[in-house]
């Protein structure tokens, strides 16, 4: 906690304690000057709007209104810092359309805080850097709009691209529920195509058209912890089945300690190396999650899954022999 923070609670108290402390007694208190003092009386008073005023019978400060608190707003620098970074985290998953309004937001809190605990967000920026990866950002003004369809239950005629055929194909969906996966967004919808509830990767709707008079009943049973629940990453399955992965002490390291799925359960073994054991649908992005891995990771069930990693593996081996010089 910053040592003006400190004062500005300690001060507090004492005037509220009803003693009429004078700024000798905080000078001495806190070894400080008098106009810093002064200072921090002025702040109490004009910044955080106190209802203090100097008793002249009594030569000490006293509050008019005792039933005035200091406002929450008086943070920790750790706090803030805290705040700081989630809205600089949220700046570059959204896009630089938002960060003007987001920095307004930090500055506005800053405003209204002691000197020392105000921050300069180009200074901390330069202290750390953020790498999010092969990240697609998504239209900011995009992600606003679903939203506001969300919120409204407008429906959104999209032309979208479907990155496994190469299509592209217009469809109406009514927006149910956004989600962030790796720093790529997800929008969760009723597809009138399919007439069923899928999700749509944001990067992919190149077009879109808000049917501001269509306004669409949402589902009551969609939840979308439950649907959520039964993919992997960014992708679903609709059939549910134990997903067991074996994975070498090396790589056991790197797994313990982490959320990969809700259901998740994991078994220690005797040599350093753990099973991991979780139910899901979306075996494509197990098989690709599992494949990264390489032999540091081995597919115990279900037998689709396994099948297909030997299959793909098996066609990895031959492609290299192919191009290999």
């Amino acid at each position: 906690m910053s040592l003006r923070l400190e004062r500005m609670i300690a001060i507090d108290a004492a005037i509220r304690g009803g003693t009429f402390p004078d700024v000798r007694t905080f000078m001495e208190r806190f070894e400080v000057s008098e106009r810093t003092i002064r200072a921090d009386l002025a702040f109490l008073r004009d910044r955080l709007n106190a209802p203090l005023v100097y008793d002249r019978a009594r030569r000490g400060y006293c509050y008019t209104d005792p039933t005035w608190m200091l406002p929450s707003l008086l943070v920790s620098e750790g706090e803030l810092l805290t705040f700081f970074l989630s809205v600089e985290l949220t700046k570059r998953y959204l896009g630089t359309a938002f960060e003007a309004p987001l920095r307004k937001a930090v500055e506005k809190l800053a405003s209204v805080l002691p000197h020392e605990l105000q921050v300069d967000m180009d200074e901390l920026a330069r202290h750390y850097t953020l790498q999010a990866g092969a990240v697609a950002e998504a239209n900011p003004l995009l992600l606003s709009l679903l939203l506001e369809c969300i919120r409204e239950r407008w429906s959104l005629d999209i032309c979208y691209f479907t990155a496994s055929t190469g299509e592209r194909k217009r469809r109406v969906i009514d927006p149910y529920h956004l989600f962030n996966v790796r720093g790529e967004w997800q929008v969760v919808a009723f597809d009138h195509l399919r007439r069923q509830v899928r999700q749509f990767a944001v990067t992919r709707i190149e077009e879109w058209r808000v049917l501001r008079d269509q306004r669409f009943t949402r589902d009551p049973s969609f939840s979308h912890e439950a649907y959520l629940r039964t993919g992997f990453l960014a992708e679903r399955g609709d059939t549910l089945e134990e997903i067991v992965i074996w994975f070498d002490a090396y790589q056991a390291n790197y797994i313990r300690g982490r959320q990969w799925h809700p259901t998740q359960q994991i078994e220690e073994h005797a040599d350093g190396s753990l099973t991991l054991r979780f139910w899901s649908g979306a075996l494509g992005e197990i098989r690709r999650w599992v494949m990264s891995l390489g032999r540091h990771a081995i597919v115990k069930a279900p037998e689709a899954l396994v099948a297909g990693l030997v299959a793909e593996c098996e066609a990895t081996l031959q492609h290299y022999r192919q191009v290999s010089p």
